[in-house]
């Protein structure tokens, strides 16, 4: 066979794999090839290797390209805090979505960074101390049924005017979560808060148009709903947050008897 015949032999084996690549990529623009690969392996069930996924992504144009006039040049003087288990280190943060012929609408996120599960949010018009605490609670309800006092759970923010109201910090001492905040020359301090504020606007915020808040409202309780059950997550070997949380917990409790025993 001619070098061009082996050449159109193998593009045309290849054609069906590009072809849910092109698919993937235009439902989710943002996503790398190391996301596109474990989308075919975890989900589609394609057995393809990363370096093949990258090869016919970069022959098809469809790598994402890095924005380096963008790039942050601060540097941290201290590190950010490492969460070892669940419920011991959360962010909380803002972020604001235009509905087109509305107005802005504040969406604010509480996130667990061990096991990146959304624990808690809030989507209204308005941004106050008030509706961040509604966050706040729904993931202390969920996460503490029983109250979060002596649990250890800290809770890391900005130097917004939200976190730091009196009313904010009271609550939060009242309920036994421990505040910290970013020092102002730390871009990295809350990172695993704002990679997720990221997610959330590549994944559901940019791709759609919105004209109408109580549609936005619903399919943000939908797409939370998603990432917490069904999202590959890549920094945990590309399981979704409630399964990672599950396997910790399920771990814990096989590791009590022989802790006992001995």
């Amino acid at each position: 066979m001619s070098t061009r015949g082996s050449y159109n032999a193998v593009t045309q084996c290849n054609a069906p794999l590009v072809s849910k690549i092109k698919e993937l990529k235009a439902d989710h623009p943002f996503w790398g090839y190391r996301r596109i690969w474990a989308h075919l392996n975890y989900i589609d069930e394609i057995s393809v290797s990363q370096n093949k996924v990258h090869r016919l992504m970069k022959a098809h144009n469809l790598l994402v390209t890095k924005n380096t006039k963008i790039k942050a040049s601060r540097r941290a003087n201290t590190s950010k805090p490492q969460a070892d288990k669940p419920n011991q280190w959360w962010g909380i943060d803002m972020t604001k979505v235009m509905i087109d012929g509305y107005c802005w609408v504040y969406v604010t996120i509480v996130i667990d960074w061990y096991t990146k599960k959304i624990v808690g949010h809030h989507a209204g018009e308005q941004s106050k101390a008030w509706h961040w605490l509604v966050a706040l609670n729904k993931g202390l309800n969920r996460q503490f049924p029983d109250g979060a006092r002596d649990m250890g759970l800290n809770l890391m923010s900005d130097n917004g005017c939200q976190p730091t109201a009196l009313s904010f910090m009271k609550a939060c001492r009242d309920m036994g979560v421990k505040q910290a905040f970013t020092s102002y020359n730390n871009p990295k301090g809350n990172a695993d808060t704002e990679r997720f504020m990221r997610t959330l606007k590549e994944e559901l915020v940019w791709i759609n148009e919105w004209t109408n808040p109580d549609v936005f409202y619903a399919t943000l309780e939908q797409w939370i709903e998603y990432y917490n059950s069904a999202y590959l997550h890549s920094t945990l070997g590309y399981m979704p947050p409630e399964t990672f949380e599950k396997q910790f917990f399920n771990h814990k409790q096989l590791e009590t008897p022989l802790s006992n025993a001995c």
